[in-house]
């Protein structure tokens, strides 16, 4: 089973890419200096708005997601696990991790980047505010 979405957020000055275990993309429109993991903002979903089809193979442990995130021309792929734990119900956030933990604003653990290991140009383009497209593709046997 495969299934996919697409989100469009965009990057702020206060974009660090400096946490060592996640990275999110949320709804919120400001950012502070204290949200190191917070790669874009302004996003048009949150997890409770994802494709029901795509939040369905999420929910199977075996699952695979791949995450391509583009700005300013450099895009970053990302791979994540699915779990039957995933709940992907906040209305305002995405967080992927490297860790097992999972809250209603995790879509993906296991993976293998967070903020602080995103490339530093990809970083720098959502620092000057550059639109960021987010694709999730996930894919279960």
């Amino acid at each position: 089973m495969k299934a996919r979405d697409i989100v469009r957020a965009r990057g702020h000055p206060l974009v660090r890419g400096a946490h060592p275990t996640t990275f999110e993309v949320t709804r919120d429109e400001t950012l502070t200096a204290t949200g190191d993991c917070i790669i874009g903002i302004g996003a048009d979903k949150g997890a409770a708005d994802l494709d029901p089809g795509l939040k369905a193979v999420l929910r199977d442990g075996r699952a695979v997601l791949t995450t391509r995130l583009t700005a300013g021309g450099v895009t970053v792929e990302v791979r994540s696990r699915g779990s039957a734990a995933l709940t992907l119900d906040h209305p305002a956030d995405l967080v992927w991790r490297r860790s097992d933990f999972i809250s209603d604003r995790t879509v993906g653990i296991r993976s293998d980047h967070t903020a602080a290991t995103l490339p530093r140009e990809f970083i720098e383009a959502l620092k000057r505010g550059e639109d960021l497209v987010v694709e999730l593709e996930a894919e279960s046997p």
